[in-house]
C-alpha cells in the first residue's frame, strides 16, 4: 500500500477576520495549491472540516459552499466535524483514501470564525463551544471548557504535583514562540509572574492559560508517495496515524489526567511509522489550556507522567530544548480557530521538517508529531510525520 505525502500547505493568519467561511477558507486553499503547484481540476476529492458555524453562523452544508468558491465542483467533498480535531479528522480520512487508492490527489482543511469581533461575544461562543460537552450530564450543571480542563488539570496537580507557576511556563513558553510566527494570533514576551497575576478564569486557569478565540483557515494538498515528485514543492511523507476515543462525560472515563485517547492514538500512531517517542524531534500538541499540554506531552510520550510541567519549568519543551512543544505557539499562543486547527499543526510539521520555519526552526527536525483532540479528550487524532528521504 502507497503512502500518503504532504505536498503543499497554506494558512492564514489566526485572529479576527470579516470574509465569510468560503472567502476565508480560500485564503489558506489557494496558498495551498500554488505551493504544490496543482490546479483545482487536477484535484480527486475536497475533504472541508468545520465544526461550530451551524451553531454560529446558521451556516451549514457548507462544503459544497467552499467547492464551489474554489471552483472545484467536480469532484466529490464532504464536510467533517469532531469539535477540535475536525480537520485533524478529515486529513486522517484523506489520507487513508489516497493510501487505499480511492484518490490520489486530495485538499483538505478547514476554516472557523470564534471571535467576538464576528458578531457573538464572548459569554456566546463559551456557550457554543459548550456543545461539545454532554448534553444530558454537563451542559445544565453550566460545565464549559475552561471547566473541563480544569477538572483534568487539577487532578494531576493533585496526583503528580503540578504547579500553578509550571502551567505559567508553558504560557510564557507559548508565546516566545509565538512571537516568531507573524501568523500567531499572539506572541512577546510574557513573565511567570504576568501569567499568575491574571485574573482566574477556572482554577487552576487564570486568563493566559487559555487560547484566545481565532478565526481563520488552513489547508493542505495531499498525495501519494510515488507522485509526490511530480509537484513543485518538497514533499514530506505521513507515516503513522492514529485516532483514539475516551468516553463522554468526564464522569465516565476511567482516568481523568491519563487522557486514554492521546495514548492509544500515539501507540497506533508510532506503530505504523515504526518509531517510538524517543525519535520524535518536536511536536504539535492541543494546548487550549496550559495544562492540556501537560497532559499531552506525558501521553505522547515525550515525558513521562508527571514531568510535563517540570519539562516546561526546565526549558526542555523550549525551542533549543529537548524536545521542544508548539514552535508555532501552539493554539496558546498561535490561535485556535476550531475547524483549521488540526491541519494548522499539518502546516508546522510540514514547514519544521522542510527547513522552512525561520525563527522557530526546530534544529535538526526530522521526525514531527502533532497532536489535536475533540472536546474533553472523548477524541484525539496523532499524526506522525517524517522528512523524505
Amino acid at each position: 500500500m502507497t503512502k500518503a505525502t504532504v505536498v503543499g500547505v497554506g494558512m492564514t493568519k489566526f485572529g479576527v477576520h470579516d470574509q465569510t467561511l468560503p472567502e476565508l477558507f480560500a485564503d489558506a486553499a489557494f496558498p495551498a495549491l500554488d505551493d504544490a503547484g496543482v490546479a483545482q481540476d487536477e484535484l480527486d476529492a475536497f475533504y472541508f472540516g468545520n465544526a461550530m458555524s451551524g451553531l454560529s453562523e446558521n451556516e451549514t452544508h457548507l462544503a459544497p459552499k467552499v467547492a464551489t468558491h474554489l471552483g472545484m465542483t467536480g469532484v466529490p467533498f464532504q464536510r467533517f466535524e469532531d469539535a477540535c480535531a475536525t480537520s485533524a479528522n478529515a486529513f486522517k480520512n484523506a489520507v487513508q483514501a489516497v493510501e487505499a487508492g480511492v484518490h490520489d490527489t486530495v485538499l483538505v482543511g478547514g476554516v472557523e470564525r470564534c471571535t467576538p469581533e464576528t458578531g457573538r461575544d464572548t459569554p456566546e461562543m463559551t456557550r457554543i463551544f459548550a456543545s461539545a460537552s454532554h448534553r444530558q450530564y454537563e451542559q445544565p450543571a453550566g460545565l464549559t471548557f475552561p471547566g473541563v480542563f480544569a477538572l483534568l488539570t487539577k487532578r494531576h496537580m493533585h496526583e503528580y504535583g503540578t504547579t500553578e507557576e509550571q502551567l505559567a511556563e508553558v504560557a510564557v513558553k507559548n508565546h516566545y514562540h509565538g512571537s516568531m510566527n507573524d501568523r500567531a494570533h499572539f506572541g512577546g514576551e510574557k513573565t511567570v509572574e504576568e501569567v499568575l497575576d491574571g485574573p482566574v478564569v477556572a482554577d487552576p486557569f487564570r486568563l493566559m492559560d487559555c487560547c484566545p478565540f481565532s478565526d481563520g483557515a488552513s489547508a493542505v494538498v495531499v498525495t501519494s508517495e510515488d507522485l509526490a515528485g511530480s509537484f513543485d514543492a518538497e514533499g514530506v511523507d505521513v507515516t503513522g496515524n492514529g485516532h483514539g476515543v475516551d468516553a463522554v462525560p468526564l464522569g465516565d472515563k476511567d482516568s481523568l489526567p491519563e487522557t486514554k485517547a492521546a495514548r492509544d492514538a500515539a501507540r497506533e500512531a508510532y506503530d505504523e511509522a515504526g518509531v517510538t517517542a524517543n525519535d520524535v524531534d518536536f511536536a504539535e500538541v492541543h494546548d487550549c489550556f496550559t495544562g492540556a499540554e501537560v497532559l499531552a506531552t506525558e501521553a505522547l510520550g515525550l515525558f513521562e507522567d508527571g514531568e510535563g510541567g517540570p519539562a516546561a519549568a526546565e526549558g526542555r519543551s523550549r525551542l533549543g530544548g529537548e524536545t521542544p512543544v508548539n514552535p508555532s505557539g501552539g493554539l496558546k499562543a498561535k490561535g485556535h480557530p476550531i475547524g483549521a486547527t488540526g491541519t494548522a499543526q499539518i502546516t508546522e510539521l510540514t514547514e519544521q521538517l522542510r527547513g522552512e520555519a525561520g525563527e522557530r526552526q526546530v534544529e535538526d527536525a526530522r521526525t514531527g508529531v502533532a497532536h489535536n483532540l475533540g472536546g474533553d479528550s472523548g477524541t484525539t487524532v496523532v499524526t506522525v510525520m517524517e522528512e523524505r528521504e
